[in-house]
């Protein structure tokens, strides 16, 4: 390796956190590789910081198989690694079996706690990821290692500041001094894959500076080099697993290659804002691109708290319970409307600000759900609260769990077991974790296979649960779902969705008036509910071939109402005749029967949710109704209901003085 020292006029130069001006030597690259030594006028030879730095690609597309064809022709390197992995890990789990066997109590040792958080951090980025999705689960994980494990999100070892200025450099053309009028000195969080700085503009606005940490791509390629081949054994060898595993990496892969360049992290972030910026209180950074690049990004500075140092928060009069609702609420409209989503939601990237908003950070990890998968988990959630266990069966067929030859015989009694626990209650009174765990049980004793699009959201989802049960342990993050998804039933016009209304509501033929009761009570709770939007719809596709079924059936019902008002008129009016008038000839006409007498009371609720839900207005009914009476469509359906109306009138007559001549 040849080195070679560049003139002053051509040296790289930055400040350290003292001042002192940092001298590069350059090291010329061989086969790929260089070294950076730095040297400092307050350093001796003998402490001069060396440090390796990888030749980086361009481009930083996951290519499993071009990996592959790497590091096949470095197995020493590859057995290196492996033996780098086990060694730590295996004397861990033996320091643990040992504790045990003295009768140590080892969830409360925070020496284990330490010592996990440092293997985890010792082995590198992918195994960092693991400890900080264990971070978000205090039902999982004892309080001594959450803590401990917390400090994974944001508390790594930072790398030095000379590598980092480099970095900013080599990006963006020019020193730090000269592009930010302020740096700190030291990293205030350093990351899996970075570390960031606080910083300020020339033009003055605050901004946080990320800076990717070198030698990245080679130790997490390695990694993932390994994990799939071991996925790949294990997908031939053991028979009970149907699931691709491969698959499953790979997706992993291209999220954690994506999240490498930060170009891709920053369009990420204003595709977010697009999405769900809308949405109150929720807030999202602006990144600046004239000082992006693919390993540096300079986005707004956010003033906040992580959600859960939840005293801190309620010092400030900040509902941290609130802001968990409204992640939920953002977090059902990413997976379920626009299938674009936060896949790495840990609290280092959540935080409440000053003013009380929720903001989200760190945009690197992203995924996305394509419509049929995000129509398909809407229609299964309608299927659990409906007990339709045939139709459950065919939604996991549809979400490729089962392929469609599965007998799915054996499978829909099995469901019925998972869901057991529901019975006579809400089933937004279960947790996600618990309904994920008895349904791993269920995979892997039938041949479900898990589609890799589906880890990146049950990790999303458990991952929100685990801060949301860290904030109250009570929080029910179904229950805070359930109002959205009966306004998606209600509103969205998808065929799909008509479907599963109509599943919803029918049963046997016979409507299912208390389920649209609770659908309009929990739609009302839903922030973006409209209900104009709902009435507006609801004509149209009553009125449209695809209503048919609902339209028949509505019509039904709604005449046994009226028939049974009319029939209490009647009814009423004979009996004041009778007691003034003294007719007893006059037939006492028989009032409503019990089940239209319930129906009528169902229709008297409902009126009354309507009157109760936000944006009901009197004052705009009048013109509402108008624009509705004008509607052609509107006019088929009166027409429907005058008639059945008028042939039940009729028959009724007709069946009265049949009686009257048998009399």
């Amino acid at each position: 390796m040849m080195v070679k020292s560049l003139p002053p006029s051509s040296r790289s130069t930055a400040e350290d956190s003292r001042g002192s001006e940092l001298s590069l030597i350059e090291v010329l690259p061989e086969n790929g590789t260089g070294a950076l030594v730095i040297n400092s006028p307050e350093l001796s030879e003998k402490h001069k910081q060396t440090v390796l730095v990888k030749a980086e690609p361009e481009t930083l597309g996951y290519d499993p198989e071009e990996i592959k064809a790497h590091y096949q022709s470095k197995p020493l390197q590859v057995l290196r690694r492996i033996l780098a992995v086990l060694q730590p890990t295996l004397s861990y789990v033996f320091g643990i079996w040992w504790d045990r066997q003295r009768g140590i109590v080892v969830k409360n040792d925070r020496r284990r706690a330490v010592q996990l958080r440092e293997l985890l951090t010792r082995l590198g980025p992918a195994y960092i990821k693991i400890g900080q999705a264990l971070s978000t689960r205090p039902d999982l994980v004892p309080p001594l290692y959450l803590e401990e494990l917390t400090k994974l999100q944001d508390q790594l070892p930072p790398f030095p500041n000379e590598i980092a200025y480099q970095f900013i450099e080599e990006e963006l053309g020019s020193r730090p001094e000269e592009i930010y009028a302020e740096l700190s000195p030291e990293p205030i969080a350093a990351a899996s894959l970075g570390q960031v700085y606080k910083g300020k503009l020339k033009t003055g606005e605050e901004v946080a500076i990320k800076v990717q940490r070198p030698d990245l791509r080679e130790r997490i390629t390695i990694d993932l080099y390994i994990l799939r081949y071991l996925a790949g054994w294990v997908q031939r060898k053991v028979k009970r697993v149907r699931s691709d595993l491969v698959g499953i990496l790979d997706e992993l892969g291209d999220r954690i290659f994506e999240e490498m360049d930060y170009i891709h992290e920053g369009e990420n972030a204003e595709r977010f804002f697009e999405l769900y910026g809308h949405i109150k209180d929720i807030y999202v950074p602006k990144i600046y691109w004239e000082y992006t690049n693919r390993r540096v990004l300079t986005m707004e500075w956010i003033n906040g708290i992580k959600l859960t140092q939840t005293q801190e928060i309620k010092e400030l009069g900040i509902d941290a319970r609130y802001l968990i609702e409204v992640g939920v609420q953002c977090s059902l409209r990413q997976l379920l409307e626009h299938g674009f989503f936060h896949a790495d939601p840990h609290p280092g990237n959540l935080l409440a600000t000053f003013d009380g908003k929720l903001a989200y950070l760190d945009f690197g990890m992203m995924s996305e759900i394509k419509p049929p998968q995000r129509y398909g988990l809407i229609e299964a959630i309608v299927h659990v609260v409906n007990r339709d266990f045939d139709s459950l069966a065919q939604d996991y067929v549809k979400l490729e769990f089962l392929s469609p030859e599965t007998d799915l015989t054996p499978i829909i009694p099995a469901f019925g077991k998972v869901f057991a626990n529901a019975q006579g209650a809400s089933v937004a009174e279960l947790n996600i974790k618990s309904i994920t765990d008895d349904l791993s049980e269920l995979m892997y004793e039938y041949p479900f296979r898990v589609p890799p699009y589906y880890a990146l959201i049950i990790r999303s989802l458990v991952t929100l649960e685990g801060i949301a049960i860290y904030i109250d342990p009570n929080f029910k993050v179904l229950s805070e779902a359930y109002p959205y998804v009966s306004k998606r039933l209600l509103t969205d016009p998808a065929d799909e969705l008509r479907t599963s209304l109509r599943d919803l509501l029918f049963k046997d033929g016979k409507f299912r008036w208390n389920r649209l009761e609770n659908l309009l009570k929990n739609a009302r709770n839903s922030q973006d509910y409209d209900l104009d939007l709902v009435m507006n719809q609801s004509v149209d596709f009553l009125s449209s071939e695809r209503g048919a079924f609902i339209r028949d059936r509505l019509v039904d019902e709604f005449v046994n109402g009226l028939d049974a008002v009319g029939k209490n008129v009647l009814h009423n009016f004979t009996y004041v005749l009778r007691e003034r008038v003294g007719l007893t000839a006059v037939n006492e006409m028989p009032g409503a029967t019990v089940e239209q007498q319930q129906t009528l009371e169902h229709i008297k609720r409902i009126f009354g949710i309507l009157r109760e839900t936000r944006g009901f207005d009197p004052a705009k009914l009048a013109p509402q109704l108008t624009q509705v009476l004008v509607n052609p469509r509107v006019h088929h359906l009166g027409q429907q209901i005058a008639n059945r109306f008028t042939q039940k009138a009729v028959a009724r007559l007709i069946r009265q003085l049949l009686a009257a001549e048998e009399i």
